[in-house]
């Protein structure tokens, strides 16, 4: 046997053993619905670029407290709350949103979030926008016993960003694991 076939054969084997430790690792759907808790834009901010006009960037924070109802969990764990720091470019009320956030569990830990996707709003009345949000969160760590958790879950929301009475309704589904 040379040389070259030992190294193929080596390899290959590296990468069915890796394929099939990826493929046997245990998935767990999880779905979100923030219905009945509250949520609040605690911080926002906006600029007007002055290229075109409409065009705005913005960014955000906003705290969700889940309630009891919540469906949120986490093996066996209830999310308690979330943060979310973001940003946003519109032109017109149309455009990408992005950013961060955290959702913090009842026994203490937090797993970190990352999103993006696409917005579509209208204003208001009281110059506020009220529209809706299309986009993915990726799961990408966590503290204590969720540092290698990992996941995917697609996103709506429905928002109104007032800073009197805003609101901000999501609904998410999706798969999370854990990275050994």
């Amino acid at each position: 046997m040379s040389a070259v076939t030992i190294v193929r054969s080596t390899a290959l084997a590296a990468l069915l053993v890796v394929s099939f430790a990826a493929w046997s690792q245990e998935k767990y759907p999880i779905t979100s619905n923030s219905g009945g808790s509250t949520s609040k834009y605690t911080q926002q901010h906006k600029i007007d670029v002055g290229d075109v006009p409409g065009h705005i960037v913005r960014i955000q924070e906003t705290h969700r407290i889940y309630n009891e109802k919540s469906t949120l969990v986490i093996r066996g764990t209830k999310v308690k709350e979330g943060w979310v720091q973001g940003f946003s470019d519109y032109t017109n009320g149309k455009g990408r949103a992005w950013g961060y956030g955290h959702w913090a569990l009842e026994d203490g830990e937090k797993i970190f979030l990352e999103y993006s996707g696409q917005s579509h709003s209208e204003p208001t009345s009281t110059g506020s926008l009220k529209g809706s949000y299309h986009g993915t969160t990726r799961i990408v760590g966590g503290t204590g016993k969720y540092k290698g958790i990992r996941g995917t879950t697609t996103d709506t929301v429905e928002f109104d960003n007032d800073p009197q009475n805003g609101y901000n309704n999501s609904d998410g589904k999706g798969e999370y694991w854990f990275e050994e």
